[in-house]
């Protein structure tokens, strides 16, 4: 089997961009969409949830992993400009339309779709937008 290529991987910039979600969840579904994705999704905004350990736990995990591999997927010569571009583009047809499917079958709601939708599209155009930054 021949060597892996060397690969220089910024950490500190998937870090950063994963926890630029983390911070754009909190405004996104705090007071911008709290009231409305909760109703929308049939969820008691007054009620805590279960385990919020591990809820955030999966939160962080699955954003550093997904801010990880779209940092793989941009080419070495991208610019904040170029990833915040690449980013949207991934949020819009690739997140946010395979939400619409799910949705679509799972007869939610066309709001419920717009507020998950929005988050991720702005999800990946920050990702983007940080990871191209740093390149």
């Amino acid at each position: 089997m021949p060597p892996l290529p060397h690969v220089d991987f910024n950490w500190l910039a998937a870090i950063s961009a994963a926890v630029s979600a983390f911070v754009l969840g909190g405004i996104w579904y705090g007071p911008l969409f709290q009231r409305a994705w909760c109703r929308e999704a049939g969820i008691d905004p007054d009620r805590k949830p279960g385990h919020p350990k591990r809820i955030f736990a999966t939160a962080f995990v699955c954003s550093l992993l997904s801010a990880v591999m779209f940092a793989n997927f941009l080419p070495p010569t991208a610019t904040a400009a170029d990833g915040f571009g690449a980013g949207f583009v991934v949020g819009l047809f690739f997140v946010a339309m395979s939400f619409g499917i799910n949705y679509a079958f799972a007869q939610r709601s066309l709001k419920l779709w717009m507020i998950d939708a929005g988050y991720h599209i702005a999800q990946f155009s920050l990702y983007g937008l940080i990871l191209g930054a740093w390149h």
